[in-house]
């Protein structure tokens, strides 16, 4: 008997219309058999203030990282933002690595990025893959996910309507869920 995999996925974009957003919109409709995504909102994480978790933590992180530890793996699309991570994204990942609770280590990731410029947020994923090893997140190097020129692969509404994009996607999730079941076998 297989074990149904739970995939926590989200996004380091706050924006109305994020092309990042969209492609987690299409990978929870590409996802393999025997497999499910909820997507989390992490704009009502508050940034992370030491006083306030010294106060007790905030219930939207309690609730995030409760989210977190129930899932098999997790997905991120992200934007860049300056070469780099954005904060809403950076800082949902520092809540989620304090205390004693650590809902990430040790749990199967993957990324993907979107972008309307040429390199589909290849800077982003670099960075974010050095702060995944601080975390103990088992990042997939294989396949990669870059969606250049993101502004052309979705349509108004944000559905995705690149074929190469979607098949791409779908290679990222069988490799995820492939990378999880192989892991729960040795666990």
């Amino acid at each position: 008997m297989t074990t149904k995999i739970k995939i926590i996925g989200f996004t380091g974009s706050l924006r109305v219309k994020s092309y990042n957003m969209a492609a987690l919109r299409a990978a929870a409709e590409l996802l393999p058999n025997g497999s499910t995504m909820e997507i989390v909102d992490l704009a009502p994480i508050p940034f992370f203030n030491e006083d306030v978790e010294a106060e007790g933590v905030p219930q939207v992180v309690v609730d995030f990282k409760e989210k977190l530890a129930t899932a098999n793996a997790i997905l991120i699309a992200t934007p860049e933002y300056n070469y780099s991570i954005p904060p809403v994204l950076k800082n949902a990942l520092d809540w989620a690595s304090r205390g004693t609770n650590l809902p990430l280590s040790g749990k199967p990731l993957a990324i993907m990025s979107a972008s309307p410029g040429m390199l589909g947020g290849a800077r982003v994923q670099y960075h974010l893959r050095q702060v995944c090893v601080r975390l103990d997140l088992q990042v997939l190097n294989n396949p990669e996910v870059f969606i250049t020129g993101a502004n052309t692969k979705f349509d108004r509404d944000g559905t995705l309507i690149d074929d190469f994009t979607r098949i791409s996607i779908t290679k990222l999730l069988i490799a995820l869920v492939n990378k999880t079941q192989e892991q729960n076998k040795t666990n």
